[in-house]
């Protein structure tokens, strides 16, 4: 796939459905949904941002992100738990690299929605979206070692333990381990 192909494709970017999720756009109107979860140290503990400090800050960054939407360069959904047509989280790739058809996945989830299958509900989608429409052959995700809650989603979606990059990350001043998980196009075909 050509640069100039995926940012058509994000500049307009589509919608898509699960049995219990809708993926959208994040919009601002969202901003009290992440921030119900977005202000929570637990919630960040294993994230590379800090806890967001008001409803403005979150503002600010939705409002970022629209600019980023306009222009095909953000590939992340918003979570919108359909019966209660509220954002929960966000599931997406933080990053494709088209040259060699591969890409990262990245999520977050409110954690007053744990536990009910609805992450990896988020997470299949978005490979099949990868995968089916956009020809990718690998997609990775990365998580840090003792966030175990998100390995398991990595694995439960059929992704396979890659190894741990020692001290990888320098993350809020600290070098942190980074475990890896991958998924590719033939072994998603064969799930």
């Amino acid at each position: 796939m050509k640069k100039e192909n995926l940012l058509h494709i994000f500049s307009h970017m589509p919608r898509l459905e699960t049995e219990r999720l809708l993926l959208r756009p994040m919009r601002v109107s969202d901003a009290a949904d992440m921030f119900a979860y977005a202000c929570d140290p637990e919630v960040t503990r294993y994230l590379l941002w800090r806890p967001h400090p008001n409803i403005e800050h979150t503002r600010s960054y939705l409002e970022y992100l629209a600019g980023r939407y306009r222009l095909g360069m953000h590939y992340e959904w918003a979570v919108i738990l359909k019966e209660e047509n509220r954002m929960i989280g966000t599931c997406g790739f933080v990053s494709i690299d088209c040259t060699h058809r591969k890409a990262e996945i990245g999520y977050v989830l409110n954690p007053q929605y744990r536990g009910q299958g609805l992450m990896p509900e988020a997470v299949r989608r978005v490979l099949a979206f990868g995968f089916d429409m956009l020809s990718l052959h690998r997609i990775e995700a990365r998580y840090m070692v003792g966030n175990d809650a998100s390995r398991h989603v990595m694995e439960k979606v059929g992704m396979t333990f890659e190894g741990v990059c020692r001290e990888a990350m320098l993350v809020k001043g600290a070098y942190r381990d980074i475990g890896v998980c991958a998924i590719l196009a033939p072994e998603y075909r064969r799930e």
